[in-house]
């Protein structure tokens, strides 16, 4: 058998390529001569072609669009299949058969939140094509798994030190895996518990609510009987075990609230080519791999490039030959949690519409790895999943949400958005999409647009999902909203349309009645991405591209601009900051001494601001615009002279920080650099075990400083609150990012960080640091001459006998 890992399969070369083209070596003339022929794969049609470029990107030929799919699927499973089985794993509940007994509890959660509804009829709602699509790409993994059964030498390292196999798939996995948990059941956690204690209105310092909302306590819920411990199995969803030490120093929730993207599309009267211009850039916590992997299928009807996302059919962002697509996250509550009144003597039953009822309870046996297997039971009440029992206090939990509800499944969109042609058929597709997403469009005809797409719930009058509810049948969920309840825009005047996550229903939206959701990111990202576009009457790519890389921040100088007379020895300083351009770059000193001058400010203001006994529920920050607010405007909050106690808070944060600095980077003002302190370092998620770590080599370190923060439009987050030696170090942003050109396709170009590949032995592994650190788009080959034009290397896949 030939080897055909990502790693050895071919030769490919590293280094930057320019944004025109690819320079012609020697090297690369004797790569575009090799050639890997796979054979003898079960399920695939006809023989498929793949040109891989010198990232590795996989440009797929098939006969047909199942035969392209049946690609992708092996594909991901040759260069992601750690990360596809460890996910695949953990949606079904199966961790804790490899990693032991530390994973029970995540095992449950997962399975608890499985469709159980009848996977084979939900399949058999999409056309026979998407059917026949996700069937394919099913096939492919397993095709290639069924080879690296035949030799598990060619099994990734982490399979071999664990000493297990991957997971065979089925196309109903594709149907089953639901579960999409945004966050929001904490913070009504959260407001419940401040209700309790009467701090209620402080929850607005963290999550100002938009539109001007009320926070109400819903009738018959008893706030003082809520605890954290309430969320039970769903926070254990929420919040999965770490793999070990090498987690990130930043916890969860913080990374949760940081994730977000940018998207903006372009009509043809607003740009310079006269075509629409689409670029997006989505914002994930970094990691090995990246977030996504780039991919390109042909086949007669199908011709679809960009990003997708490994155990997800297609491309989530990209564009096929007729339309270009991108997204970033929408706002929808998706999820409540509802109190329910158990039975004394019965724990199973539970008080309902005016009746006792029985949970339904499902028994499941969980394998553990060197210990007995676990029997447990997984309960459902009338609004869904039981996540907690407290038998001794009479109550539990349940969930309802918009993702477990029959005809909405996310794994499956991909699939018809590749597929669309025009407005119509894509807005169709989203009709199966559950997760909260502003979907971009644009269009070879010249047509832009936007559509808010997943699951809305409809609530009962009396609540808005802010906090828990009664579960005794007052409050449930009527079902689900059709997507014309959700916002859209086709052609908007202004011949342009962005989203950053910001707050974006429309005026005159009725969002009181339809209760999308009243918790947004704020809108500094997207503010300057209008203030740009907005001044671009004739816009290019390289202007989106300059615009995803902005690291202008219009918070600092509103901040820098606060800042009041100084004593002499801070003169300096203080004259750092004030002629300083607000530009977050590596490379300055002035945006070294602003981020750790906000963090001090952030600390002092959430110190002033959340009395010591409300601090374990509101662990903080205050939100940006509400801090900016706060310090233009100090109120009585501050104390009988605002004023005065701002200036001082302001003028000891900088102390503070010029000291931290002076401790961290020397005395030399002209030496400090923000990118000294915002840096990137990657490790494997199993990197304490020694043997992942003599394998997977760390990528980044101190050397590999960035711009950019949190409110910047090239976003590259840090935990400010962190309580660790290193709190600026950048834990996420858009690793992905593309630019279209729409309807001349060569000319679009992305950034995949770190690299295609998962195994270290690849050149594909993180080959994209460089490029991605100094911001050098790559093109993005489309049309069938320049694909071959780019390709070092290719791979012919052959289908087994026929039975």
């Amino acid at each position: 058998m030939q080897d055909i890992r990502c790693g050895r399969r071919h030769l490919l070369l590293g280094g930057a390529a320019s944004l025109i083209g690819l320079a012609t070596t020697p090297a690369i003339a004797r790569a575009k001569r090799s050639r890997t022929v796979v054979d003898g794969l079960a399920g695939l049609g006809a023989p498929v072609e793949i040109l891989e470029d010198r990232w590795g990107v996989p440009h797929v030929r098939a006969a047909s669009i199942p035969d392209a799919f049946f690609a992708n699927g092996f594909l991901v499973a040759r260069d992601r299949l750690w990360e596809l089985d460890f996910g695949h794993r953990q949606s079904l509940g199966r961790l804790a058969e490899v990693f032991g007994a530390d994973f029970v509890d995540s095992d449950t959660a997962s399975r608890l939140f499985l469709f159980r509804g009848d996977a084979a009829a939900e399949l058999a709602r999409f056309s026979p094509q998407v059917q026949d699509c996700a069937r394919a790409y099913v096939a492919g993994i397993n095709a290639y798994l069924a080879r690296l059964r035949a030799d598990p030498d060619l099994l990734p390292p982490e399979f071999r030190i664990f000493d297990y196999m991957p997971l065979d798939w089925d196309v109903l996995d594709l149907i089953r895996i639901r579960a999409e948990a945004t966050g929001n059941t904490e913070a009504e956690i959260r407001r419940a518990r401040l209700a309790a204690q009467g701090g209620l209105a402080l929850d607005g310092l963290v999550m100002p609510l938009q539109p001007a909302h009320d926070l109400s306590v819903p009738n018959g819920l008893d706030v003082h009987a809520v605890s954290e411990k309430d969320l039970g199995l769903f926070g254990v969803l929420q919040n999965p075990p770490s793999l070990g030490k090498a987690r990130l120093p930043d916890d969860t929730r913080h990374r949760r609230m940081n994730s977000g993207s940018n998207a903006w599309v372009i009509a043809p009267s607003r740009t310079a080519t006269r075509r629409p211009i689409l670029a997006n850039d989505p914002h994930l916590g970094f990691g090995i791999p990246g977030p996504r992997y780039v991919i390109h299928l042909s086949a007669p009807g199908l011709n679809v490039i960009g990003g997708g996302t490994a155990g997800m059919p297609g491309v989530m962002q990209g564009h096929n030959g007729h339309i270009a697509f991108g997204r970033t996250n929408f706002h929808i509550d998706q999820e409540d949690l509802f109190i329910l009144r158990t039975h004394p003597a019965h724990p199973d039953r539970y008080f309902h519409d005016g009746a006792w009822k029985g949970m339904e309870t499902v028994h499941t046996r969980i394998a553990v790895r060197g210990e007995a297997d676990r029997d447990v039971i997984l309960r459902y009440a009338a609004q869904g999943p039981v996540v907690s029992t407290d038998p001794a206090r009479h109550r539990a939990t349940a969930v309802s949400a918009t993702w477990l509800y029959p005809g909405a499944n996310g794994l499956l969109v991909n699939i018809g958005l590749n597929l669309a042609h025009d407005w119509d058929t894509f807005r169709e597709a989203l009709r199966v999409h559950t997760s909260p997403t502003n979907f971009t469009y644009a269009d070879t005809t010249g047509n832009i647009g936007w559509q808010a797409a997943g699951g809305l719930p409809s609530r009962a009058d009396g609540h808005d999902g802010l906090l828990p509810a009664p579960g005794d049948g007052r409050y449930d969920w009527k079902g689900l909203q059709p997507l014309e309840m959700l916002p859209s825009t086709f052609n908007p005047a202004r011949g342009w349309f962005g989203t950053s996550n910001e707050m974006n229903l429309p005026p005159g939206y009725p969002a009181q009645e339809r209760r999308v959701s009243f918790e947004w990111r704020d809108a500094f990202r997207y503010n300057r991405v209008a203030e740009v576009l907005q001044g671009l009457p004739r816009a290019t790519v390289a202007d989106c591209v300059a615009l995803q890389h902005d690291t202008f921040s219009r918070l600092a100088l509103d901040m820098v601009g606060l800042l009041p007379d100084v004593p002499a020895d801070l003169a300096k300083e203080a004259a750092m900051l004030r002629g300083w351009n607000g530009r977050v770059e590596a490379d300055s000193p002035a945006a070294a001494l602003y981020e750790v001058w906000w963090t001090r400010l952030e600390r002092a203001l959430y110190a002033l601001l959340i009395p010591a006994h409300l601090r374990d529920i509101l662990p903080g920050p205050i939100d940006a615009a509400v801090q900016l607010s706060l310090l233009r405007a100090p109120d009585a909050r501050f104390g009988t002279a605002p004023v005065a106690v701002r200036d001082t808070m302001m003028i000891d944060a900088l102390r503070q920080a010029v000291a931290e600095l002076q401790q961290r980077l020397g005395p030399v003002r002209a030496a400090w650099r923000w990118g000294a302190l915002h840096t990137i370092t990657l490790h494997h998620p199993l990197a304490h075990i020694p043997d992942i770590s003599t394998q997977f080599p760390q990528i980044g370190g101190a050397t590999t400083g960035t711009g950019g923060d949190s409110y910047t439009v090239m976003a590259r987050w840090y935990n400010p609150l962190a309580k660790h030696h290193a709190p600026y170090i950048a834990t996420g942003g858009a690793s992905y990012l593309m630019v279209c050109d729409v309807g001349a396709w060569d000319n679009s170009v992305f950034l995949n960080f770190p690299g295609q590949c998962g195994n270290p032995r690849s050149p594909h592994y993180a080959d994209f640091m460089p490029v991605w650190l100094k911001g050098q788009m790559q093109p993005l080959p489309f049309s069938a001459h320049r694909v071959r034009a780019a390709a070092v290397g290719r791979v012919t896949l052959q289908p087994g006998e026929k039975s």
